[in-house]
């Protein structure tokens, strides 16, 4: 059990922020020279994490929120309730490379006390697979017109891309990138395969293929697995298969046909044609890989266990606070997006910890109902149930789903 849920009863949001190491915030923020004007770090850390939980769709829900819950707030470490001036202010100066360092390193901590927290094995991967299975992938965040000057996507709208490596054994994230949504997803691969090992797999769609990347990775030891574009000309040079057998058509080995293109990937590689069923309906779909050894059926599964990040981001998305930004330019949207994804960090070790047997979404409305009663933590949570399960509610939450009422 954390240790910020032991002892006396104290207001759940405490308990939820205290899982956080008490040193970390203020060493962050000397790393960054953050200064304490307006706001301290700790405050400015609080404050954010209660903007997602109250899905605060400006600056004055969550100010006001907390300073009705003054109390309860300086409880928490001593942080105090900002003003809308010093929130706003905090967001849009100050370095957003502290949220994702103090994400990366609330995760790292959470690894050392439960190893593998995580702990969702995707079920459709081939058990035969030991290595680590990650899947790359890119969400659009929607926001303000008037972000259009450093984050223009199409003619009227702006974006901005949240690029992603999640660990389908534990089904949290290896690495992410924040940044503009005008560029080509296929400009992050680098980035987003830098700490990939020797013997791991990467699966990722079309979006994602450039052969200079994709052979680097070859040439380091690191499989991969993607669909091939329409747009891809292959020339088969040795046929695997030599007729249809059952829903796979084809297995060759290839080689890239355009000669200027087969500079970056001079290598062969393996193309499978395969009916895959997609939404009850069947289609047929194009794979590639670089491994020679693995059965068709084990390149169909791991491609299709890509489709658990959209199931990632459908979380993060839906449930969290990622709609309504309270601020406009570079740094805001950057430190809202990163303390989302500290939330979400923060909620899966409390699913760890407890146990929880429903959806991540309930976790998160369940915890917001309570949110500054006074209660323990995990009790509370083990305690929770639905009508026809074991475990029953031992109390009537409040239903305070409106910003600013807890």
């Amino acid at each position: 059990m954390p240790a910020s849920t032991a002892g006396n009863k104290r207001a759940i949001f405490r308990q939820v922020c205290e899982l956080i190491p008490p040193h970390l915030v203020p060493k962050l923020a000397r790393k960054h020279e953050i200064k304490s004007r307006g706001i301290m770090p700790w405050s400015h850390t609080v404050s954010m994490l209660y903007a997602q939980f109250s899905h605060a769709i400006g600056l004055n829900d969550v100010v006001d929120a907390l300073r009705a819950n003054r109390a309860s707030m300086a409880s928490i470490r001593g942080a105090e309730p900002p003003s809308r001036n010093g929130l706003s202010h905090a967001n849009r100066t100050r370095d957003p490379k502290m949220a994702k360092e103090l994400f990366w390193s609330v995760l790292d901590h959470f690894e050392t006390l439960q190893p593998g927290f995580g702990g969702v094995k995707f079920r459709r991967l081939p058990r035969r697979f030991k290595r680590t299975v990650y899947a790359l992938d890119s969400t659009t965040i929607k926001l303000f017109a008037n972000c259009m000057d450093w984050a223009k996507h199409r003619r009227r709208k702006a974006a901005a891309k949240l690029h992603l490596r999640l660990n389908l054994d534990t089904f949290l994230p290896a690495f992410a990138v924040v940044d503009a949504a005008k560029g080509h997803d296929s400009t992050k691969a680098h980035e987003l395969c830098a700490g990939l090992k020797a013997g791991e797999i990467a699966v990722f769609d079309m979006a994602y293929i450039d052969y200079a990347y994709l052979f680097d990775l070859t040439e380091r030891g690191v499989f991969w697995v993607s669909r091939v574009k329409d747009s891809m000309k292959l020339r088969c040079v040795k046929k695997l298969l030599k007729k249809p057998s059952g829903r796979i058509l084809r297995d060759d080995i290839v080689l890239v046909q355009n000669l200027n293109k087969r500079k970056d990937y001079p290598a062969r590689m393996r193309r499978i044609v395969a009916i895959i069923e997609v939404d009850g309906k069947d289609r047929e779909m194009t794979f590639f890989t670089n491994n020679f050894e693995w059965a068709t059926s084990s390149i169909c599964d791991l491609y299709k266990a890509r489709w658990s990040i959209e199931v990632f981001f459908k979380q993060i998305k839906q449930t969290l606070h990622l709609g309504d930004f309270l601020g406009h330019n570079r740094k805001a949207i950057e430190w809202q997006v990163w303390t989302a994804l500290l939330m979400y960090v923060l909620l899966r070790f409390l699913h760890a910890c407890c146990d929880w047997g429903h959806s991540f979404t309930r976790l998160f409305t369940c915890l917001r109902a309570v949110l500054w009663q006074r209660r323990h933590l995990l009790d509370y949570l083990r305690s929770y149930g639905t009508a026809g399960g074991a475990l029953r509610m031992q109390w009537t939450p409040q239903q305070a789903f409106l910003p600013g009422f807890g």
